[in-house]
């Protein structure tokens, strides 16, 4: 008789040693205990010096069970023991999503109460932003998709209409388009707080786990200029010195402004960004684009430019922080597609092409405008934005088939949107996901697109086979 497979994974974390006990804590209380008629066995214990957390899930038939465990560390590993063949394979790629999205959970809670420090090797010390800011426009533009921008201009058409008139308006609108596609590589150059180059490839990122009983008083004690000044400190003690960043000397400055960092509750990150670029423009046999950087928190990227050789990639701080190397290869993959590709122009085409059309076709007819008007709007915009979903489900696949292998990309969708993941899980959510203003298709369906392809098939023509899976994931959703 054949014995079930084993399934077992690893999750790369960001959080230290000292918080692998409040880990398997939260897993209990948030995944574990609200579902206790289907989970029993909960053992939690230390085995090889390292917590780990055991438990049973029961079918509600009692027809079969699987054994879980997690097994904390730097990475998590995660084991999952099916007692038979019964165990339907959808159920433990269920579990696997459930136990990646707790420890994301997790992370982002812990990520509340952290202090981190970037740093760039050979370039200026620059403070962190807040990732409770608004977000300027111009980031929203290029990070979400350029669409937004078109949408946004032609928004603004209408009131323009009214104090220019409808020639000048239309040419004003297109224009300002072309010009942001044309120019997009310097104007995504103004986000970034560095350019990376290969003087100085390597971001190191130093992390501090604030306890308990120094979250409430830290931002009242440490303002933006106290800890830009103790950032410079170590700076000057470590990288200036032509040393890399390391947990003892920065708490030994830490501890001179009141923070008494444990070696526990510290951790260090080094990412030679200018490699990981340059491995993945090998890979599209593009030329090597500009490199910025954005010293956020949260995690995103993007890539823009008028053609490859003015290219440019704009990656965060906290992409490097959440995604581990080759994860965020695969992402750097994705956004390099639609430089490839000259997707920008591309939408600009479509979206000034119908613009046009609404001004030039349409609008004399203002009789059936008064009526119809806005449901036009309504139904064109969400069209356009779902024909930009074809070209976001376009770049999964170049990525995922230059770059190698594509349950690397996604693992990274899997972590940067956990929290739409968990949302889609809802019929309701995963139709209104394929119907609202947003370029991406949903998470969900890109997540389990990746996980079925085999990197080893040939696929002729990616746009439709893009444009075919984003149909039928479309009417699946019903």
């Amino acid at each position: 008789m054949t014995e079930p497979t084993s399934v077992s994974f690893t999750i790369e974390t960001e959080v230290t040693s000292a918080y692998y006990e409040e880990l398997l804590n939260y897993t209990y209380q948030r995944y574990l205990q609200p579902q206790s008629e289907s989970y029993a066995k909960v053992k939690r214990e230390v085995v090889d010096g390292v917590p780990v957390l055991d438990f049973t899930y029961t079918d509600h038939q009692e027809k079969w069970n699987v054994d879980v465990r997690i097994k904390t560390g730097k990475p998590i590993h995660v084991f999952m023991t099916p007692s038979s063949l019964a165990v339907p394979p959808i159920f433990l790629s269920r579990l696997k999503e459930d136990i990646i999205v707790v420890m994301q959970y997790f992370e982002e809670y812990v990520r509340r109460s952290t202090l981190y420090f970037a740093f760039v090797q050979g370039a200026s010390v620059v403070p962190e932003k807040s990732p409770f800011r608004r977000t300027r426009i111009v980031e929203r533009i290029f990070f979400g998709n350029i669409l937004f921008l078109f949408v946004l201009l032609f928004a603004a058409s209408l009131f323009l209409i009214f104090l220019i008139g409808i020639e000048l308006t239309a040419i004003f609108i297109v224009v300002s388009q072309l010009m942001t596609v044309i120019f997009s590589d310097r104007i995504i150059g103004t986000m970034s707080d560095w350019t990376i180059s290969a003087k100085n490839p390597t971001v190191h990122v130093l992390q501090y786990h604030l306890p308990d009983k120094e979250r409430e008083s830290f931002l009242q004690k440490y303002t933006r200029e106290k800890l830009l000044q103790m950032k410079k400190e170590i700076h000057d003690k470590t990288l200036a010195l032509g040393k890399p960043i390391d947990c003892a000397t920065a708490s030994s400055v830490m501890s001179q402004y009141g923070l008494e960092c444990p070696p526990e509750s510290m951790s260090t990150k080094m990412v030679n960004v200018h490699e990981l670029v340059k491995k993945t423009t090998e890979k599209f046999s593009l030329p090597m684009p500009k490199i910025a950087l954005s010293n956020t928190i949260v995690a995103n990227a993007a890539a823009g430019g008028p053609s490859p050789k003015r290219g440019i990639v704009l990656l965060t701080t906290g992409l490097l922080v959440q995604l581990d190397e080759e994860e965020t290869v695969a992402v750097l993959g994705h956004e390099l597609s639609h430089l490839n590709a000259r997707d920008p122009f591309v939408l600009f085409g479509l979206v000034s092409s119908e613009y046009l059309f609404r001004i030039f076709v349409l609008l004399p007819y203002t009789s059936a405008l008064e009526y119809f008007g806005l449901l036009y709007l309504i139904l064109i915009l969400g069209l356009i934005y779902f024909v930009a979903k074809f070209f976001e489900a376009r770049a999964d696949l170049d990525s995922a088939f230059k770059i190698g292998d594509p349950k690397i990309l996604a693992g990274a969708l899997r972590k940067i949107g956990f929290r739409r993941l968990r949302l889609e899980r809802s019929a309701a959510t995963r139709i209104s996901e394929w119907i609202t203003w947003d370029p991406h298709p949903p998470i969900y369906f890109r997540v389990q697109r990746l996980e079925k392809l085999d990197p080893n098939t040939e696929i002729k023509h990616p746009f439709i086979q893009s444009v075919n899976d984003c149909i039928r994931g479309f009417i699946a959703a019903f």
